[in-house]
């Protein structure tokens, strides 16, 4: 089979090395434009795009697919993204993380299918992984799915689970569902070769939607349950990282762990920040030990490092 890929972050990038690796003629990549980065906000290239360049695959970048679309450079953009894939020779489109929408005009032309990281109708939308970590989720897992214009809502050709440990992060459960996505498209385009596989509806019952992050999300709230602060923490690592303020220094979180016990002072008071006990901090509910910190401009270290330059005794987060 012929594959055009779209897709542009890492995750989308596993996927297409996966199909690469075995074997599938990619005649086209779609892609993000690139986007400046780093401290001196240079353009780079999508993780997808650096992959198809070095393998002589053909990328384009589209501003938008959508051809009705109100400013006109994107409009004719759609347009001549449109063109190429009619002038394309493939049998499928896979998507993964493209972040562009597509539209049925791009949809009609061939079959999409579509790497999701949930196991929906659960975690439809922009941020599976970190909405399934955030709500306290067991498990989660990808589907395959055939696309359709509503939104992550086709039907699905292939799901497998995975669990979500206590300690599991985003950026850990993403390079999980990275790699399993990439194996189990695999799978399915070689079914679909073979003309194995069956779409099955999604279920009409369980669905939620995973909203997109909200940098402001990220300013946590020390009077809500140590249980769910240990998992906003979990969920915002690696983005956007969650934090608090401490003595008027916004202090990055980036790993803690949860403790029995309460106590009866202000939320956010540190009770302790030592080598023998950590960096424990007093909850709405219950008490949290921070693990992994990290101060403007500073680098993430380990709660023994970091209070011996920041000593926080004493003091309370806002």
């Amino acid at each position: 089979m012929k594959v055009v890929f779209a897709g542009t972050p890492e995750f989308a990038a596993v996927a297409l090395r996966a199909l690469h690796a075995a074997g599938f003629e990619i005649p086209l990549v779609l892609t993000q434009p690139d986007r400046p980065a780093g401290r001196g906000l240079q353009l780079q290239p999508s993780a997808v795009k650096a992959f198809a360049l070095a393998h002589g695959i053909p990328v384009a970048q589209p501003l938008s697919l959508r051809m009705d679309a109100k400013d006109l450079q994107r409009a004719q953009e759609a347009k001549d993204a449109h063109a190429l894939l009619l002038a394309t020779d493939y049998d499928v489109m896979v998507v993964a993380a493209y972040g562009l929408i597509l539209p049925r005009s791009t949809l009609d032309i061939k079959p999409c299918i579509n790497i999701h990281g949930s196991l929906l109708p659960r975690w439809r939308g922009a941020a599976p992984i970190h909405r399934a970590i955030e709500a306290g989720d067991h498990e989660t897992g990808v589907t395959i799915m055939q696309m359709e214009e509503g939104l992550d809502t086709g039907p699905m050709l292939l799901i497998e689970r995975t669990p979500i440990g206590p300690h599991d992060t985003t950026a850990l459960v993403h390079d999980r569902l990275a790699a399993l996505g990439g194996e189990m498209v695999v799978k399915v385009l070689q079914r679909m070769a073979q003309g194995q596989v069956d779409a099955v509806p999604q279920p009409e019952t369980g669905v939620t939607y995973a909203a997109k992050i909200a940098k402001e999300e990220a300013t946590l709230d020390f009077t809500q349950p140590a249980s769910e602060l240990d998992r906003k923490i979990r969920a915002f690592n690696p983005f956007p990282g969650a934090h608090g303020t401490v003595d008027g220094t916004v202090i990055k979180l980036w790993g803690a762990e949860l403790l029995d016990g309460s106590s009866d002072v202000p939320a956010g008071q540190v009770l302790a920040a030592d080598a023998q006990h950590g960096i424990v901090i007093a909850c709405g509910r219950g008490t949290l030990r921070l693990t992994a910190l990290q101060k403007p401009g500073g680098k993430r270290l380990p709660a023994a490092e970091f209070i011996k330059g920041f000593p926080l005794d004493g003091l309370r987060f806002a």
